[in-house]
Formats: C-alpha cells, structure tokens, sequence
C-alpha cells in the first residue's frame, strides 16, 4: 500500500511556541531593565514574527549597544534552551512512521530558528522531511509551500494526505486549498465563524495523530 502524507505544522502544534515565547520575553526584559509595559511589546513583536529584522527594531527602539546579528544569535540560542516537545508528540510521530506514514513538518518562519528548534527537541529525527518557508520564500497557505514540503518527504500533493495546524487560515485554509484534507488543533479556541471548516478538530496534537493511526486502521482493515 501507498504511504500516506501528513505534514505538521511546528508553533503552538508540535511545540509550545507561546508559553516558550512568554518564558523568553520575561527573561530579556530582565537582562535589559525592561518594564512590564515594554516587555508586552517585546513579546507581540516576536509573537507577530521573529526574524532578524525584527531585532532590528527592538535594538533600535531600546538603544541596546548589540548587534542586531548579535541579538538574533541570542534569541535562537535562548528559544533552543526553553523550547520542548511532549515526550507522547515524539513517540507519535515513531507510531506513526512505523504504522506507514510519511511524516513532514511544514513551517513559516526564520531557517535558523525553526531548524534549532526541530533539532533539540528531536522532532528533526523522527519526520521524513522539513520545509521551513524562508528557504524558498515560500509561506503558507500558499499551495506551493505545501507542494515543497511533500517533496522534501518524497511524496507529491496529488497523491493525497493530511495537514494537521493550529492556524485556521495558514494551516487549514491552506491545507485545503493544496488539496490535503485536515485537522485543526483548537488550543481551547472556537473555530473562526466565516471561515471553512476543517475536516477534524482536536484539542492537542496528541490528539490528531491518534485519529491519524485510527483511520488508517480502518482503511487498511474495515472489518
């Protein structure tokens, strides 16, 4: 039988990108002599997007005496100590490699943090293949960084497979739209109103890989 697809996304699906964003914002605030109020805008402007340009602005707006480069170095190296991954997320994307699956990871953002991050947490070892946006400019949702991301697991979009995110426009909508069915990891969220719905939500990733290695059961075994 033909392996089955199924990307994940990274932030706040396979990790817990805020809580670890949060964790990180305090401790630079305080390296900084940075008040709450400023530490609150520190966060939203990583929380929104973490590259280096965006250190660029917090230097510049704090007037700090490092290099931008050398405040992107720092970051990376700090999300790497703070970031983790669920031993029971590790042990299901194992399951469900040896259930068949080809496991990938389709993320947005920076190749050097998303890359850290995928690394040590061990996620980088058990998935068949990575596409981070930056290393072709190419960002969900659209089609074409779902398209690069089968390949890097050998596989193609029109053979089908599944997109499992917590963001209902990058990751659902643009799931959908590359012809991948999907699962929607809610976060304790309520589905946007106007927007399509997922074939599947489920409150933690957890969750999607157990309905993942559930229906493959059934299509290999409908009795």
């Amino acid at each position: 039988m033909q392996r089955r697809l199924v990307l994940f996304d990274l932030d706040n699906t396979l990790v817990d990108r805020r809580g670890t964003l949060v964790d990180w914002a305090a401790g630079f605030a305080n390296r900084h002599g940075l008040g709450p109020e400023e530490r609150a805008y520190v966060l939203s402007m990583v929380v929104e997007r973490a590259y280096p340009s965006t250190f660029d602005v917090i230097r510049s707006r704090y007037r700090l005496p490092m290099a931008t480069d050398e405040l992107w170095r720092a970051y990376c190296a700090d999300i790497a100590a703070l970031v983790s991954c669920p031993d029971e997320v590790l042990n299901g994307l194992d399951e469900l490699r040896a259930a068949g699956w080809r496991v990938g990871v389709a993320t947005n953002g920076a190749v050097d943090i998303q890359r850290a991050k995928l690394r040590v947490t061990g996620i980088s070892e058990r998935v068949d293949g990575v596409f981070v946006s930056e290393e072709a400019d190419a960002r969900k949702p659209q089609r074409r960084h779902f398209e690069l991301a089968a390949a890097r697991c050998g596989a193609a979009l029109g053979e089908g497979g599944w997109m499992v995110g917590d963001n209902p426009v990058n990751d659902i909508g643009g799931g959908c739209l590359a012809g991948l069915r999907t699962i929607w990891v809610d976060n304790g969220r309520s589905w946007p109103p106007d927007d399509p719905g997922p074939d599947y939500t489920v409150p933690h990733v957890r969750a999607a890989i157990e309905l993942l290695l559930y229906t493959d059961a059934q299509v290999r075994d409908p009795a």
